[in-house]
């Protein structure tokens, strides 16, 4: 190679102007290559050291780290990756996973109650089976009308389910709309809110909800309603002081500057950053809830004969609890075990949905 004569421009380029035509190079090269390998490069896969490049989405490793990104490139990407540091942090709690597994088994059973009944839970023999000992023919012995007990506390998960359900349903919404909507509208709407919240929260819940039975009348319908009424309060709280501190942030503001109503601002921004410490909240209630609907199951307000909710069983074994224990044992242990579930699941949720907790 002959040297460049003094006065005329070399014709190498300069190590600079390599270092760009390698880079220039590169991304051309990777773009030709397609989507996968600029998903390859977002997720931070490395290649291995054979030589053999992973794909990004498919080997865990890259998965992992597309999913524990720092800086997700999608919204999608950051919904995952929350997801699933949540579903980490709550796989690693061994009692919330007890409490997890505990609430699936009643699902089950409340299901499958129709094939998992080994008796009716309706029909007994006076004659024959009545207040008959756990044994293998009744495992959870028999009641005064000669019923199998397992059977009626099998049918009867079936009732709380559907307690438990239908007033976090109705509960959850109304205290979410009513906490967001005063925590951010303030003033004279916050102030009457809040105080009809208040009047709700002087009473205890239970005496509060004998009350809304006692007007409505007795029925599973009418103390589900009375318990959903005495429910939403905690809820309208927790909503409230969350939004008193998201409404000052910079992104409501450049929301607001965008000309978004309020009600857009609520729907659409602050409640779904609520949403995590109410249904927390709720998911830690849900003991309350079931104690409340045997307590006024216990009364005779709630669940009427012969319907086997757990609450009313108990009630109707107190008469023989010296001597027939087993009638008011097994409803009471079921109502223990199961909000005992609820409340392991709560505090695992807790933890998970903490947006302050490192997964």
């Amino acid at each position: 190679m002959s040297a460049a004569k003094p006065g005329e421009p070399s014709s190498l380029p300069s190590p600079g102007e390599r270092e760009q035509q390698a880079a220039s190079a590169s991304e051309g090269d990777l773009r030709k290559q397609g989507p996968r390998n600029r998903l390859r490069r977002a997720a931070g896969a490395a290649a291995p050291s054979g030589g053999r490049e992973p794909h990004a989405v498919g080997d865990r490793g890259g998965l992992h780290a597309y999913l524990m990104s720092e800086r997700p490139t999608s919204r999608r990407q950051a919904s995952w990756g929350r997801a699933y540091g949540a579903a980490r942090t709550f796989a690693r709690n061994r009692l919330a996973m007890l409490g997890l597994f505990i609430v699936l088994a009643l699902i089950f059973v409340a299901i499958f109650a129709d094939l998992l009944a080994p008796y009716s839970a309706y029909i007994g023999d006076l004659r024959t089976t009545r207040l008959l000992p756990p044994s293998s023919a009744h495992w959870f012995g028999t009641d005064d009308q000669g019923r199998d007990i397992l059977s009626r506390v099998i049918q009867g998960s079936r009732i709380t389910l559907f307690v438990v359900g239908l007033v976090a349903v109705l509960a959850a919404p109304i205290g979410l709309i009513v906490g967001t909507v005063a925590g951010y509208a303030g003033g004279i709407v916050d102030a009457a809110l809040m105080r009809i919240t208040d009047i709700f929260l002087a009473f205890p819940r239970l005496i509060l909800a004998l009350a809304f039975v006692a007007a409505l009348g007795p029925g599973i319908g009418n103390a589900v309603i009375a318990i959903a009424i005495t429910s939403w309060p905690p809820y309208a709280r927790l909503a409230r002081a969350e939004t008193l501190t998201i409404r000052q942030t910079d992104y409501i503001a450049a929301v607001q500057l965008l000309g978004a109503s309020p009600w857009r601002i609520v729907l659409r921004h602050i409640m779904p950053l609520c949403l995590s410490s109410v249904i927390v909240r709720v998911t830690l209630d849900m003991a309350g809830i079931i104690l409340t609907a045997a307590g006024l199951g216990f009364l005779g307000l709630g669940a009427q004969p012969p319907m086997p909710e757990w609450g009313a069983l108990i009630a109707n074994g107190r008469l023989y609890v010296l001597d027939q224990w087993w009638v008011a044992a097994a409803p009471g242990a079921a109502i223990f075990l199961v909000s005992l579930a609820f409340n392991l699941l709560g505090d695992g949720l807790r933890d998970a949905l903490d947006p302050k907790s490192k997964s």
